[in-house]
Formats: C-alpha cells, structure tokens, sequence
C-alpha cells in the first residue's frame, strides 16, 4: 500500500524545507491550480495567469520558513487566497502602468468583468473542494481493487441501482453495497487528510 499523503499542517511545515522536493510536488498539485484558475477568471490570458501562479508560488516560498499555522487565526487556504488576490492586485497595478488608460468604455468593459470579491471567494472554496475530492478519489482508486471501485463508481456516480450494477459486474447485489459504503468511507478519510481546516 502506498504512504499516505500528509496532511495540510505537516505539510506545510515540510514546505519550510526548499530541498523538500516530495512536499514542493504536493503543495504545486493541490494549490496551483487553484491560483491559476483564479487568475483565469479574472480575465487573464493563459501566460499571465502563469505569471502570477508563479509569482503566488514564490511569495509561498519566501514566506515559509517563518509561516506558522494556526487554524484560529484562519486558515491557509484563506492566508493563500489572499496572497493571491494581492499578487493579481499587484499585476493589474503593473499593467496599469505600462497602459495609460483612455477613459473609453472599453476599460469600463473590463472592469466590469472583474468578480467581485465575494464570488471569487466562493469559486475558489468550491475548486478546492473539487481539487481535493479528485486527488482523494485518485489515491483511494490506486488502493482498491478495480471490482470494488467498479461497483462504488456504477452505483454512487453513474447513478445505477444495486441490480443493474451487480448484473453488469457479476457481483452479488449485496457486494455493490458493501464496495460502494467501504469506497465512500475510504473517501471520506482520504479527504479528512487532505483538509486544511
């Protein structure tokens, strides 16, 4: 069986470790993606939401050796949340200043293409949430057996009664269910670990 994945606290206290490559790999999957996606749907073109994924990335970096989590101060998906909205505030600042604006309704266009703070906020709470049940659902597939996950996926995602997925696995229905309630609580676990709060 594979080693587990670490949980948020112990792995932000690896990232305080440069040479930590493992852990640097983990952070990247789980969090840049959140970054980028952000950036995205502020309105950025696919190499500057790279940018500032990178620079998010980098500020991490320098700030981890004296990051200190405590989940009553708040969260880090938070405390990250707003380093990346400052990071894109620090972008757009940027780009101000190469452009003199118009005044035309063209600026007026785009800002009003910015979401507010408050639906960024969600976005960003339901990607990580989604980011976090796929890499969960990834590791509890490689430790199962593929009947097991077969029956749990039929049933609890393709949305097939307990007849129609013993029929199609040659499984007993009895067998669906159990994969299917031994999956989930695998999942459950699995998404436990990889929480931040």
């Amino acid at each position: 069986m594979p080693e587990q994945p670490v949980t948020r606290p112990s792995l932000l206290v690896r990232i305080r470790d440069a040479a930590d490559k493992e852990a640097w790999r983990q952070f990247v999957e789980i969090y840049a993606p959140l970054v980028y996606g952000l950036a995205r749907k502020q309105g950025l073109q696919d190499a500057d939401a790279a940018d500032v994924t990178q620079d998010v990335l980098a500020a991490v970096a320098a700030a981890s050796k004296r990051l200190e989590y405590d989940p009553r101060r708040g969260t880090f998906r938070g405390w990250l949340y707003t380093v990346a909205r400052n990071k894109l505030n620090d972008f757009r600042e940027r780009q101000s200043r190469r452009c003199q604006g118009t005044g035309d309704s063209a600026a007026h266009e785009l800002l009003e293409k910015v979401p507010a703070r408050d639906e960024d906020a969600s976005d960003w709470d339901r990607e990580h949430d989604r980011r976090v049940f796929r890499l969960a659902a990834e590791q509890v597939r490689a430790d199962c057996e593929d009947s097991t996950w077969q029956a749990f996926w039929q049933v609890a995602v393709e949305g097939k009664s307990g007849e129609e997925a013993a029929a199609l696995l040659g499984m007993s229905v009895g067998a669906i269910y159990v994969a299917k309630s031994r999956v989930l609580a695998r999942l459950k676990q699995q998404v436990r670990q990889f929480e931040d709060e």
